[in-house]
């Protein structure tokens, strides 16, 4: 089994530990098998808070739920469960521009699919896991080992 320090968890992935539904009971034993922090960026921890507050507006929690979902993640950041990891953006997004020349043409990806999959390179991140098929076909063609659990 992999350690969570070679792994990069899309935050809309990691959102099944949050807001549950029917993924989220696989993903979260194979998380239980993963052992250490797993490794975020910035930019992942506002999208991942982000996405359990749409689920209010889109009618998926209540706001009260929310409340204890955004508890449960600044919790796991609080315990070391998930780590910020500290992420060189100029390298980053300029991957970003390269892997959008090269692979957008061809596997129709979009900018934050790309920006997530140049996170991971740029982290030294040799696994990637994503529900999401565009950003995996991505994620395949650079050489990391895509999970979905």
């Amino acid at each position: 089994m992999a350690s969570a320090e070679d792994c990069y968890v899309d935050p809309s992935a990691l959102r099944r530990l949050y807001v549950h539904d029917a993924r989220s009971r696989a993903f979260s034993t194979w998380r239980g098998r993963v052992k250490g922090p797993l490794p975020t960026t910035l930019h992942g921890r506002a999208e991942l808070a982000n996405s359990i507050l749409l689920a209010v507006f889109r009618g998926d929690l209540k706001a009260s739920e929310a409340d204890v979902a955004l508890a449960d993640l600044d919790d796991d950041y609080a315990q070391g469960r998930l780590v910020l990891a500290d992420l060189l953006w100029r390298r980053t997004l300029e991957q970003s521009i390269r892997l959008s020349r090269e692979y957008t043409p061809r596997l129709g990806t979009r900018t934050l699919d790309v920006l997530h999959v140049s996170s991971a390179i740029t982290l030294g991140c040799r696994r990637f896991v994503t529900y999401d098929e565009r950003q995996a076909r991505l994620a395949r063609a650079v050489g990391l080992k895509v999970l979905a659990p």
